[in-house]
Formats: C-alpha cells, sequence, structure tokens
C-alpha cells in the first residue's frame, strides 16, 4: 500500500525539468509583445462577445448581474489576477511546456499532475468547442450582413435542431435521418490546425494580425455606443444584489480563461525568465480594462433584461438601428474568436506533448515535426477532435465545463506555489509572488469560491470525467510513467 501511495505522489525534480527545457526540440521564437499577444488573443475573445449578456440578463437556473456586471469582471479579475501571480512565478522558475501540468508534477506529485493535464483537456479542447460554436454564430451573422445565408442545418447545433421541427424539416435526409453539421465551426478548427501545424512564428503572427483587428473593433463599438447610452439602463445597478454578481462573475470567468496558455509556450519562449511574467500578467490587465469599459457601454444601451443572447454587442447596436455598425462587429467578433481559436488550439497539444514525454501518454504523442519543429501529432489529433465535437454539441453546456476545468487547475497551481516555496526554497525565482502564503491561499479560495457558483449539473460531469482520467491514468499512464522506470533502474 506505501508502495502505491509513494508512487501516486512522486514528484518530477526541478532538475529534470530544467534539462527538458534547455534541450527542448521545439524552435525558440517568441519574446514580450508575442506573448502579450497570445494572452490578448486567448482572453478577448468568446467571454466578451457572447458571454457579457448572458451573465447579465441570467437565466432561469441563476441570477443575472444586470449593470453590475462590470463589478462581475472586476471580481473575476481579482481571482484571475492571483492565480496569474502564481503562474507567473512557477512559467518564470520552470520554463517548459506544459503549464499547470508540469508545474503540478515539480510541486504535487504525478498523480495531481495527471488529473490537472486530463483537466486541462476540459479547459483548453471543451473551451475551444464553445468558442467554435460561438464563431460560427458570428460568421453566419456577417455572412447575412453580406447577403449570403448558410442554410440553418450546415450552421447549427444538435439539440437546437432536435428543439425546432421546422428546422429538421428542412435539413437534407438520408434513410430517413436528418442531417444536420455545424459545418462553419468544424471548419474554422481544421483551418486554425492547419496553420499550427506549419509553425510556432506563423500562428503568432496570424494571433497578432487578429487582436489587432478585435481591438481596434471594440474600441469602435465603444466610441459608437458611447453616444445612445441611456443612464436610466443603469439602474438598478443590483437588480438582483451581489448574488446576481457573483453568479454573473462565475459566467464571465470564462472570458478570462486564456493568459495560462501563454505558459503552455514556455519551451517556445525566448527569455522565459523574464518574458512570461510580463505577458501573462500584462495580456490579463489590458483585457480587465477592455471588459469593464465594453460592459458599462452595452448594459448602457440595452435594458440588461434584453441582452439573453449569444450576439449581445450586435443586438445593442441593432436596437438603435445601426444596421451598418453591426456588420463591422461582427466582423471583429470573427477575428477575436480565430484568435482564441489559435491560442487554445495551440495549448492543448503541448499538455499532450509534455504528458507523453513523461510517459503518461504513447509516446506517438511526443513526436516532434522534423521540418516545422511542432507537436504536429497532438496538434492535428486535437484538431479533428475539437473540429467533431463542434459540428454538434451546444455552446452553453461547454462554457460551463471550460470553467469548472479552468478554476480547478488554477487552485492547484496556486497550491503548487505554496508546496514548491517549503520543498525547494533555494531554487532560482525569477519572479516570486508577494506575501506567500497569504496571496496563494487566497487565490485557491477564491477560484473554489467562483466555482460554487456554477450549476451542479455541471460539477456531476467534472466528477465523471475525473473519474475517467484517473481509470486510464492506472490503466497505463501509472505503468509507463518514465519517473518510475528512472527511479527502478537507480535503485537496481
Amino acid at each position: 500500500m506505501s508502495g502505491l501511495l509513494s508512487s501516486l505522489l512522486r514528484t518530477k525534480p526541478l532538475a529534470v525539468l530544467r534539462t527538458e527545457s534547455e534541450t527542448s526540440r521545439l524552435r525558440r521564437s517568441l519574446g514580450t509583445w508575442h506573448l502579450i499577444g497570445l494572452g490578448l488573443g486567448a482572453i478577448i475573445g468568446a467571454g466578451i462577445f457572447a458571454t457579457v449578456g448572458t451573465a447579465a440578463a441570467g437565466d432561469a437556473a441563476r441570477p443575472g448581474a444586470g449593470p453590475g456586471i462590470v463589478l462581475s469582471f472586476v471580481l473575476t479579475a481579482a481571482v484571475c489576477g492571483l492565480a496569474a501571480l502564481c503562474y507567473a512565478e512557477l512559467a518564470a522558475m520552470v520554463p517548459i511546456a506544459g503549464s499547470a501540468y508540469t508545474y503540478a508534477y515539480a510541486a504535487l506529485g504525478e498523480l495531481v499532475a495527471w488529473i490537472i493535464g486530463w483537466d486541462l483537456i476540459i479547459e483548453y479542447a471543451i473551451g475551444n468547442v464553445a468558442v467554435a460554436i460561438s464563431w460560427s454564430g458570428y460568421f453566419s451573422e456577417l455572412l447575412r450582413g453580406l447577403g449570403l445565408e448558410i442554410p440553418r442545418w450546415m450552421a447549427t447545433d444538435l439539440r437546437t435542431a432536435l428543439a425546432t421541427p421546422e428546422l429538421l424539416a428542412s435539413a437534407p435526409h438520408v434513410l430517413g435521418v436528418p442531417i444536420v453539421f455545424n459545418f462553419p465551426a468544424a471548419a474554422i478548427v481544421m483551418l486554425i490546425t492547419w496553420v499550427l501545424v506549419v509553425g510556432i512564428r506563423e500562428s503568432a503572427r496570424l494571433n497578432a494580425t487578429m487582436v489587432i483587428i478585435k481591438l481596434v473593433v471594440l474600441a469602435f463599438f465603444v466610441v459608437v455606443g458611447a453616444a445612445y447610452i441611456n443612464p436610466d439602463n443603469w439602474h438598478p445597478f443590483l437588480p438582483n444584489g451581489w448574488h446576481g454578481v457573483w453568479s454573473g462573475a462565475a459566467i464571465v470567468f470564462f472570458a478570462y480563461i486564456g493568459f495560462d496558455a501563454v505558459s503552455t509556450a514556455a519551451e517556445e519562449t525566448r527569455n522565459p525568465a523574464v518574458d512570461l511574467p510580463r505577458g501573462i500578467i500584462g495580456s490579463l490587465i489590458i483585457s480587465t480594462v477592455v471588459y469593464i469599459v465594453v460592459a458599462a457601454v452595452v448594459t448602457g444601451m440595452v435594458p440588461w433584461n434584453e441582452l439573453h443572447t449569444a450576439e449581445p454587442l450586435t443586438v445593442a447596436l441593432s436596437r438603435h438601428h445601426l444596421a451598418w455598425s453591426m456588420a463591422i462587429v461582427a466582423f471583429g467578433s470573427v477575428a477575436a474568436h480565430t484568435a482564441v481559436l489559435l491560442v487554445f488550439q495551440l495549448g492543448q497539444p503541448r499538455i499532450f506533448f509534455s504528458m507523453a514525454r513523461d510517459g503518461l501518454l504513447p509516446p506517438v504523442f511526443a513526436k516532434v515535426h522534423p521540418r516545422y519543429r511542432t507537436p504536429h501529432v497532438t496538434t492535428i489529433l486535437a484538431g479533428v477532435v475539437v473540429a467533431a465535437l463542434a459540428g454538434f454539441a451546444n455552446i452553453e453546456e461547454m462554457v460551463d465545463l471550460t470553467n469548472i476545468g479552468t478554476l480547478f487547475a488554477f487552485a492547484i497551481v496556486s497550491a503548487g506555489v505554496i508546496v514548491l516555496r517549503r520543498t525547494h526554497p533555494e531554487a532560482e525565482r525569477p519572479f516570486r509572488v508577494p506575501l506567500v502564503p497569504v496571496l496563494p491561499t487566497l487565490a485557491v479560495f477564491a477560484c473554489l469560491f467562483l466555482a460554487a457558483g456554477l450549476p451542479a449539473i455541471t460539477w456531476g460531469r467534472f466528477g465523471a470525467w475525473l473519474v475517467v482520467g484517473l481509470t486510464v491514468y492506472l490503466l497505463y499512464g501509472r505503468r509507463h510513467s518514465r519517473l518510475a522506470r528512472s527511479r527502478t533502474s537507480d535503485s537496481n
């Protein structure tokens, strides 16, 4: 029994992690502004263009924040800020691909690392399913504004189709079965996958272009929308009290997911000790300012209880008959979603890559393309799975699952800072979280506080996912762990 427990709690030495970082086969070509761009690319996307409306309006299951949605963004930013400081310390200390998975392996042991790696599939892969579905909606709106129309059966999820008899009737049938598939969502994922296989430098350039576009478009929305603000729409400011703010924060947390994706590019960063902390914290600060301003404008333009929609910004413009502006915002949203897809699809394969390098997944997942020097096998695999799910899944279920998975990862990383300060006090830390253990402990409890605002069914699904992951680890990962094999050979 003691042998089993020790095997589950074995940690990966920091010296080994640093050696892997120094001998990495991945190309180091990213600097501070590349990383800030990646962070903005991942953070500013579906969250601000979609969840700001549902979080403000609420639904039958949870109260809306109303105009107090700006406080929801502040609350969530505070939680993410605490987690970001912890990520920054560990990313600079252990500059290697894998993000929270790698940090957990060094601090909390192999079992926890596996759980986090499995959990991050929810953040990146499932999160990207939600982003791809939202991308499809805005892309369809953009085409509609240009006079083009995609048949609804080619751009909707299965649950919506089953609840819409006329949509099913309009779809083509094969052997009496209606064919419904969200083609734009699947197609954009596969296109992004191809870009990521070609190279990290090309991916960063495309991301930078998308980031510039979406920031310009959001600034355009603020300038145009500010002229149509009705201060009466901000009263009452907290229609459902602080409970509404808390519930809204649990939803808009999805808007902040992504800053941790910066750390997955650690092995492709030129000076990770300096660039990673700047990239993580800088992108979070810029995004928070943008979110608060946009949320204030959209709730000032439209009564908060009319914003339960996946396209709140275009709805606000439509309310004031600004059709010419809607096309511009729809274009900006497509660019924003594209950037998020790019960064999330970049992060997921690198976590698989790290897990395979450690022996917890089959070695084929650790292959690097001989020409492009990217983890092409895991990139293609992640792309195919996400594209397939995006073709059929519903966005609301994907958002809740992504939120709980990410909050869990943030809590583990924050705890990892405390553990490593105790177990490796001598380790070099180019960036240090202040007030340890107070701030990391606050980060853990803040993440759990936000997670408590998610529906019970989401907790149930998350638990089931972790049980599946634990089964995979016990059947494969534990038996093939490189760390276990190296210790066995050392003892012999």
